[in-house]
């Protein structure tokens, strides 16, 4: 059964600062959903929603580092970013053994990489791939109390395929990476933070709640309707992570 990237929840203090943190810097599209009542940026891999809620904190700190983006020109982006008053943080989020100028970081010919903060302290990467046509989601970062046992539960729980992704324990999904760091001090679940949840889309909600239930995983809530939707349930990974699950009529086969 085929599981895929459908969205990240933020609880944001103001709706218009992250819109011109997500759609002005960083060239989402802006949109609305009506039920339940969130503020919506597109990309052409990931939905980010928006629900006006002070978070209790940011992505650091929480199991969920951070999100990374791809884009074709990362010098680009970063000055867009720069321009519009967000603070780049590459050298402070990277390790000593990475070369940094200008906000940019690389190690031994490897990816340019870039970190910025947004609003309430969202913390986002930036990656650079020259062949993509737009920027896009490229992976989720879990900082992992234990690496291998949460790799391991993704890969059982979602059907994600194990690999090393840049020297990271790792594993795909259909439209993104699941890259997973040691933490480097306790960490905290995702629910009520900045980045509330991630949601992920299944085609067949009710087998894969009951295939789950087979295995010991419980959902934390039972599926419900929702308009757009055919049904959402939600569960909490041993960690903390809150994830939604969403089956969307049509969205994946």
């Amino acid at each position: 059964m085929t599981v895929a990237l459908g969205h990240h929840h933020l609880n944001v203090t103001s709706v218009d600062a992250h819109a011109a943190f997500w759609v002005d810097a960083l060239g989402g599209t802006r949109g609305r959903a009506s039920a339940p009542a969130a503020d919506l940026v597109t990309f052409p891999n990931v939905t980010v929603a928006l629900t006006r809620q002070r978070p209790t904190g940011g992505t650091i700190g929480s199991t969920v580092n951070h999100v990374s983006f791809e884009t074709p020109d990362i010098r680009a982006a970063v000055d867009r970013l720069k321009a519009a008053g967000f603070p780049m943080v590459t050298r402070a989020q990277l390790p000593a053994d990475y070369d940094v100028s200008d906000d940019l970081g690389q190690r031994g010919g490897g990816d340019i990489v870039a970190f910025v903060l947004g609003p309430d302290e969202t913390k986002v990467e930036l990656l650079e791939n020259r062949a993509a046509p737009a920027l896009r989601m490229h992976h989720i970062h879990f900082a992992a109390p234990d690496v291998q046992a949460m790799q391991a539960w993704y890969v059982s729980t979602f059907g994600a395929v194990p690999g090393p992704r840049a020297g990271f324990a790792a594993a795909d999904l259909a439209g993104v990476n699941l890259t997973f760091s040691e933490a480097s001090g306790p960490v905290v679940g995702t629910r009520g933070r900045v980045v509330d949840h991630i949601g992920f889309e299944v085609p067949d909600l009710g087998r894969f709640g009951r295939d789950l239930a087979a295995r010991g995983v419980t959902l934390d809530s039972t599926q419900a309707s929702v308009p757009d939707c055919s049904t959402v349930a939600f569960l909490t990974d041993p960690w903390g992570t809150y994830i939604e699950l969403t089956e969307r009529v049509g969205a994946i086969g």
